[in-house]
């Protein structure tokens, strides 16, 4: 083999010994899956059958392929016993045995197949709104058990009464509580197949009760993970702004709790080159800060280039609110934006900051004159 093949072969292994999945990972898994369905069709399978056996076992040697390649990796590493209780070693453990092993015990093939189905697990570790929402749902799961709990209260004390009220009409529907789970079940989560309906009065009645109260639990479960979701983002958006904020020069100076200070008052803004920010003759409301890139100031007769830890648009915040310039980037640029009231507020909390910016807005006014 030659050397250009050798280092790309070495660079192929070591993106698959990655935990996140790789082009190459993404291609067979979605080939995978689309011939397995078409292993369901008969016409599909039987006009095209060695191609479809062919692709799947191709795709079953990569993923065979890739779990050894991260088995030897992380031996190397000496966390091999780490990979294979993590979720990703599972996963990759279940795409590349699951199939061969239910060859092995006499699965029929056609049958067997169906397993490559779960390589799409694949894709589960390295989706970042996955890993959110088990955060939630560990954070929240007190609440969401307790409701589980209410779900489970109505479903049973609801079959029981429906059952008393409803034995002797329905029979062969509610002839046992365990019968009457169902058409609970059902009602309760506002499904409602109509299969079994309650004919009494008072059965009607507690029908009634049991929808509303479905409404009731779902709303409590929507509401507890719609919470805990925006307070995950907000934490993530928090440690995002922190880790860019503690990284702009002009705020190097300031303590733990002034950064945080400061991290609730900025929201963040990236933007590719040759992006307008600010145009001239415009009312003016917040000012910003380079965290990273550069902006291109336009001033009469010259442009002045700002860069990282850099700030602009002060001077409509300090006195006249109309932009005396057009603020271009030149460079993709991450800024950190400064709205008026806040920056009130900031000057107000932190006079040193405020010493420093009018110096700073001063000084530019000079040397624009």
């Amino acid at each position: 083999m030659s050397k250009p093949s050798i280092s790309v072969l070495a660079r192929f292994v070591a993106a698959t010994a990655g935990r996140n999945m790789t082009r190459a990972a993404y291609v067979a898994m979605t080939a995978g899956v689309v011939t397995m369905v078409l292993l369901t069709v008969n016409p599909a399978y039987e006009a095209a059958h060695r191609w479809v056996d062919g692709v799947l076992w191709v795709c079953l040697a990569y993923f065979v392929f890739e779990w050894v390649v991260r088995l030897r990796h992380m031996a190397g590493q000496q966390r091999l016993p780490l990979y294979l209780l993590s979720s990703s070693g599972i996963v990759d453990a279940i795409g590349a045995l699951a199939i061969p092993l239910a060859l092995v015990v006499g699965v029929e093939p056609r049958t067997a197949w169906l397993l490559s189905v779960l390589w799409v697990l694949k894709v589960v570790p390295g989706i970042p709104g996955l890993r959110q929402l088990r955060r939630v749902l560990v954070l929240e799961s007190g609440p969401l058990l307790s409701v589980l709990v209410i779900f489970l209260m109505v479903v049973l004390l609801a079959s029981v009464a429906e059952y008393f009220l409803e034995h002797d009409v329905q029979p062969q529907t509610f002839g046992s509580v365990p019968s009457a789970l169902w058409w609970a079940v059902v009602t309760l989560t506002t499904t409602g197949y109509g299969d079994v309906v309650p004919v009494t009065p008072l059965g009607r009645l507690i029908a009634g009760l049991v929808m509303i109260s479905g409404l009731g639990v779902f709303g409590l479960w929507t509401g507890i993970l719609a919470t805990g979701f925006a307070a995950e983002t907000r934490r993530d958006n928090f440690l995002k702004t922190w880790e860019t904020v503690s990284n702009v020069p002009f705020f190097a100076a300031l303590g733990p709790a002034a950064i945080a200070d400061v991290t609730h008052m900025l929201r963040t803004m990236d933007l590719p080159a040759r992006t307008m920010i600010i145009r001239k003759g415009q009312q003016g409301d917040c000012m910003y800060f380079i965290a990273s890139g550069e902006v291109a100031v336009d001033l009469p007769g010259k442009q002045v280039q700002l860069g990282e830890g850099a700030f602009f648009g002060e001077m409509a915040l300090l006195g006249n609110n109309v932009r005396g310039a057009n603020v271009t980037t030149t460079k993709v640029s991450r800024l950190l934006v400064l709205d008026l009231v806040d920056f009130r507020v900031l000057m107000a909390r932190h006079p040193d900051l405020a010493e420093t910016i009018d110096a700073e807005a001063k000084r530019r006014a000079l040397e624009n004159k």
